[in-house]
């Protein structure tokens, strides 16, 4: 597909997503009722909280999230060489864990104020804390590790050993912190009020900011480190701000809503499938835009009117991944044997 027929198209398939979200839930708001509460009608004071305080934060959230793992999980697929790499491989969704499992788990544990123990606030700058102390250490072991498959064993050992330590502190916690634990683990789009998602988006925002300079350098590396260093880019220097950018971007949405399954794997190469190219420039917008469809269809089928209430998000994402990893198995079976 074309890349002028697809950005418009994907677009439009976001728009109506977003309206469908909007009336999709267990209370029944027609688009009439909806368009009335953005117009300034607060005579339904009931539709219009569960508008603008529920489903629209959520549908945001799922949207900034979107685009936060899918360029994720195109930048670790570009800078490891690896089509099956997405954020969560490294042990950034893990430290995440962690610093929620810290909030939610040891008795006693508050800050004051609004951190209160086991509050939203305390949860989101733990589980924050947690990965940017991982992408630390991830920054340290590229710089001393000039092998991508020694970052990523180093990743996966890192992702263990936190592992090993949030079960100890469940092992130990009481049944109310394990539940709460349990619970934020399932991940949900609307873990964030209305005040809060500008923030979320700010710090997206920031995040994304050095991908402007680094497009041409991810398309050398595709071509083979040798071929990047020959026309003069630093490619340490390019992978090691790559994998804080990719880390720093799943800590925002994990610390936001919790650890996100599979949209970091499947948005990379639903955007590579459709447009069958590979330079950034065009693939990491497209990659964005895959991403908040994604989000956007898996918010809509968790708050699908249920008597058992709001899906957990992933429950729904491994139906979306899994189809990705079969596939590609399917396509490099002829490489791996």
């Amino acid at each position: 597909m074309k890349r002028r027929i697809f950005f418009p198209l994907a677009l439009l398939v976001c728009l109506l997503l977003f309206g469908t979200g909007l009336c999709v839930g267990s209370a029944s708001i027609s688009m009439r009722d909806i368009a009335q509460i953005f117009f300034g009608d607060t005579t339904n004071e009931v539709a219009r909280f569960i508008i603008l305080e529920s489903r629209l934060p959520a549908l945001l959230t799922a949207l900034i999230a979107g685009i936060a793992l899918s360029i994720g999980g195109l930048l670790m697929q570009t800078i490891l060489e690896n089509p099956l790499a997405e954020p969560g491989v490294l042990g950034v969704s893990a430290g995440a864990s962690l610093g929620a499992a810290a909030s939610m788990l040891i008795p006693g544990i508050a800050i004051g104020g609004a951190l209160t123990a086991g509050g939203t606030l305390l949860t989101a700058t733990l589980s924050l804390m947690g990965s940017l102390v991982v992408i630390a250490l991830l920054a340290v072991c590229s710089t001393i590790m000039r092998n991508n498959a020694l970052v990523l064993i180093a990743g996966v050992m890192i992702s263990f050993l936190i592992g090993s330590v949030t079960t100890l502190l469940a092992f130990y916690a009481t049944d109310y912190g394990v539940q709460s634990f349990v619970f934020w683990g399932m991940g949900d789009f609307g873990q964030l009020t209305a005040n809060r998602i500008g923030w979320f988006a700010i710090a997206v925002f920031f995040g994304m900011l050095p991908l402007l300079f680094l497009t041409k350098s991810l398309d050398a590396l595709m071509l083979g480190g040798d071929y990047a260093s020959a026309l003069g880019i630093r490619v340490q220097t390019v992978r090691t701000l790559s994998l804080i950018v990719c880390g720093y971007l799943t800590a925002a949405v994990t610390a936001s809503c919790g650890p996100i399954a599979f949209i970091g794997l499947a948005a990379p190469h639903a955007a590579r499938f459709i447009l069958r190219r590979s330079d950034h420039a065009t693939l990491l917008p497209a990659t964005a835009l895959c991403g908040m469809v994604l989000t956007l269809f898996t918010t809509i089928v968790c708050h699908l009117p249920s008597k058992a209430g709001t899906l957990p998000a992933n429950a729904i994402t491994p139906l979306i991944g899994v189809p990705v990893i079969v596939s590609l198995i399917v396509k490099r079976r002829r490489d791996i044997y």
